[in-house]
């Protein structure tokens, strides 16, 4: 008899297919929102819409123009977050007391990113539009879950602290 995937594997798994859709030449990443065990929107990594994807370049436009720049420089990087996709095709009442599931791959290896995360950022976005809670794929059957809220009582902006 085959074990039935837990529910929120089942949504990490959903959001990797989306993944796979990511125009990013280094990183694909996924996103979906779930309110009420309804899928709410999805979301990739990639251009904005009408501009030409790193996929369709053939390079990378963040890693021509800073090659040594990790983990920021956003302002080079042609990608809307998938993250961002994802919250932008939804309302707040949609998301409102939702989940977001999160998962990033290398695209060389299908790897998963090891400490993948929200950027500050998508991490604002998403306590604006009311998610409670974020999971993120380690590997293929492990996850991590975010608290939302502490995100909101740890503000580390007001720390210095500028974690990835």
């Amino acid at each position: 008899m085959n074990e039935r995937r837990d529910k929120i594997n089942y949504y990490l798994d959903i959001a990797e297919a989306v993944a796979g859709r990511a125009t990013c030449l280094r990183k694909k990443y996924g996103t979906v929102i779930v309110n009420k065990d309804q899928i709410i929107s999805t979301g990739y990594a990639g251009a904005p819409r009408g501009r030409v994807n790193c996929c369709d370049l053939g390079y990378c436009t963040k890693k021509k123009y800073l090659p040594e720049t990790r983990h920021s420089g956003y302002d080079y990087c042609r990608a809307v977050h998938s993250e961002q996709n994802a919250m932008i095709s939804a309302s707040r009442d949609e998301m409102l007391n939702g989940c977001l599931y999160l998962v990033g791959y290398r695209t060389d290896s299908h790897i998963y990113e090891k400490g993948a995360s929200p950027c500050l950022l998508c991490r604002k976005m998403i306590i604006n539009a009311g998610i409670n809670k974020v999971y993120v794929r380690i590997d293929k059957n492990n996850y991590k879950e975010i608290i939302v809220d502490e995100w909101v009582k740890r503000d580390e902006l007001l720390n210095g602290q500028f974690e990835y």
